[in-house]
């Protein structure tokens, strides 16, 4: 049995008055685990918003990174604004969800330029887009939206050839 020793960490740098600084929280992101934690809890009891727990997924564009592995993130196609969260469900005529989640207050951040117009991007694409501010609108907009018939496309689709994964 081997012990890992943790490095050491930097001690953080004290305010101007030279009393210690707080760790930051991650207020949005504790919510937003909680929220994927509810429609794991929602898939398993049968609930109708359950069944979006699979089609959904968070874009990691937040975070404290490296400038080179920001540069590298940005060159891999990382763009600000992306909203935090994705359904790929086609629902009441829309092509999908995009959220863009915000911590309940007092802890709400605002809106980013960037991040409105992702927003108003995907709205004029076909999706639906929404800001919800905290826990209880955000499972309130998964409800709705999962309350909607499904909205699948029965015409003919257009081929796009890549490398084929359909094989067994």
């Amino acid at each position: 049995m081997s012990l890992r020793i943790q490095p050491a960490r930097r001690p953080r740098k004290p305010k101007a008055d030279g009393t210690p600084r707080k760790r930051p929280v991650d207020w949005e992101g504790n919510e937003q685990a909680v929220l994927i934690r509810w429609l794991l809890g929602e898939k398993k009891r049968g609930e109708p918003v359950g069944q979006l727990y699979d089609a959904i997924y968070h874009v990691p564009n937040g975070g404290q990174r490296s400038k080179s592995t920001g540069a590298a993130m940005k060159r891999q196609g990382v763009k600000s604004g992306v909203s935090d969260l994705v359904i790929m469900d086609a629902r009441g005529g829309w092509h999908g969800l995009y959220m863009e989640f915000k911590a309940s207050p007092p802890h709400t951040a605002a809106l980013a330029q960037s991040q409105h117009d992702w927003l108003a991007q995907a709205e004029a694409r076909g999706y639906c887009a929404v800001l919800a501010v905290g826990l209880e609108e955000a499972k309130r907009v998964l409800d709705e939206y999962a309350c909607l018939g499904p909205s699948y496309s029965h015409y003919t689709k257009a081929n796009v050839r890549g490398t084929e994964w359909r094989k067994g």
